[in-house]
């Protein structure tokens, strides 16, 4: 018995725009879920709806006695149903895909049970009255979600060739190092609002067992590091004479990185205001996809070319 996916396959066959557009769409969403989660805990609506899946133990949606908390918490979780349908595009695409790309399909489902198992990540952090530590999971979740998103939407741009490299070794590495700080940087964000003033409620939420000024500084000396190692990576690319595309990745990395300083420190300053929270939240996902296509520019993987028949002597009198 053939599968609903096969049996669309079998009727459809999408353009490699489709295929790449429904692979950004995954993207898009998993930025804005990002976005929306801190949107909730900002707005002090993290338990707007106190348990899960249910919003209150005797109503699955929200209701008017939990006001805007329970309106923003319940609209977040809906959005999920947003994210999935974006996702589920995402996988009917590159199933449909001619020739098929297995290896694209796989992408997508990777994405199917990573949205899957942060909802569940999300119920427990209710459950749990918005503890630092899986609201922190909860986070990185998210973010898993937003790599491999990124990854599906720039390999459905590219052949399934294995992939060749378009830069020595040594700067390949020193990618590999901008994306290890470029995670630690992230992880290190969540020390901070796990410690800070923005706990997702207005009740008594338990927080991280440290300064969150002292959290920042840790966070924005690794920030600093990471900048260091993205400009020597511009100049470095410039040197070893890199495709035009890679250079332009280092350089959109680098005005991400630039951007995101100045938001972090005005905010620092500023006392967290929950704006440029929020705003920080949107260029740190820009940053990590900008992280992720400048890695993946780095080799490229073009189409299998199909093998050209030997000619025949009819064909040579021709």
């Amino acid at each position: 018995m053939r599968t609903p996916l096969a049996f669309i396959a079998q009727r459809w066959t999408p353009s490699p725009g489709i295929v790449r557009r429904a692979a950004l769409s995954a993207v898009a969403m998993s930025v804005i879920i990002i976005i929306t989660g801190g949107a909730v805990r900002l707005t002090g609506s993290g338990l707007g709806c106190d348990t899960w899946p249910k919003c209150t133990d005797d109503s699955l949606i929200a209701t008017a006695e939990q006001g805007y908390h329970g309106a923003i918490e319940f609209g977040n979780r809906m959005l999920t149903y947003v994210l999935s349908a974006a996702v589920g595009w995402a996988i009917i695409a590159a199933r449909s895909a001619k020739p098929r790309r297995r290896s694209l399909t796989r992408l997508g489902w990777a994405q199917f049970w990573l949205v899957m198992s942060n909802a569940v990540i999300g119920g427990i952090t209710v459950w749990m009255g918005l503890n630092p530590w899986t609201v922190a999971g909860h986070f990185i979740a998210a973010n898993a979600l937003l790599t491999v998103a990124t990854i599906t939407w720039v390999r459905a741009g590219e052949g399934d060739a294995a992939p060749k490299p378009r830069v020595p070794a040594p700067v390949r590495k020193l990618a590999w190092g901008i994306v290890g700080v470029s995670a630690v940087l992230i992880v290190l964000g969540t020390t901070v609002t796990g410690a800070g003033k923005h706990a997702g409620d207005s009740s008594d939420v338990p927080r991280m067992p440290w300064d969150w000024t002292n959290a920042a500084h840790v966070h924005a000396a690794a920030a600093w590091l990471l900048c260091g190692l993205a400009l020597a990576m511009w100049l470095i690319l410039r040197v070893v004479d890199a495709p035009d595309d890679t250079r332009a990745r280092a350089r959109d990395l680098i005005v991400l990185l630039v951007a995101q300083g100045v938001i972090g420190y005005v905010q620092f300053f500023a006392g967290v205001p929950e704006l440029l929270v929020a705003v920080h939240m949107l260029f740190s996902s820009l940053m990590w996809i900008a992280v992720l296509r400048l890695l993946l520019s780095l080799r490229e993987r073009p189409s299998a070319s199909p093998e050209i028949p030997s000619q025949t002597p009819e064909m040579a009198a021709l």
